[in-house]
């Protein structure tokens, strides 16, 4: 199998996939900016060998927030038509089915977080790491208990 070579192109040359189905909000973008302010560009965009962008519609929308004027890219000009419309799907779709192992990463957000380290550059909104990281706690009634009905309910 052959891999192909990275190269930097402007960002204004690469053409976003008018049918890309995979949307970003701007709060998305902000964290995506953020993740490529902390540790780089480390995730190059792939195109179709002519700029038109398969992947990395996202990283291409905070690289503008940023200012950057070049990109690294690789090209897949290897694809025909049908593979490169269903890669721009399925480099989404696959990331969705993985899973996470709480355990390890409660370990490793708590070790970041006792480093200094800012955790919400890790991509979680800051309620999910507080849950992550929350000690569990036994309730102080029974799980069955009903509460008395107040004499004048309010809702």
């Amino acid at each position: 199998m052959e891999f192909p070579a990275y190269k930097t192109v402007s960002v204004e040359s690469l053409v976003p996939y008018a049918r890309n189905s995979r949307t970003h909000s701007p709060q998305q973008v902000d964290k995506i900016a953020a993740s490529i302010r902390e540790f780089g560009f480390l995730n190059p965009i792939i195109v179709d060998g002519k700029n038109g962008i398969i992947a990395g519609h996202g990283r291409i929308m905070a690289a503008q927030k940023l200012g950057l004027a070049t990109l690294p890219v690789i090209e897949a000009a290897h694809l025909t038509e049908a593979q490169r419309r269903a890669y721009v799907i399925a480099d989404n779709r696959l990331a969705l089915d993985a899973g996470w192992d709480n355990d390890l990463l409660k370990i490793e957000l708590q070790d970041l977080q006792a480093g200094g380290f800012d955790l919400s550059l890790t991509g979680f909104e800051i309620g999910e790491i507080g849950n992550l990281l929350a000690e569990p706690t036994e309730g102080l009634t029974d799980e069955d208990a009903v509460p008395d009905v107040p004499a004048v309910p309010v809702t």
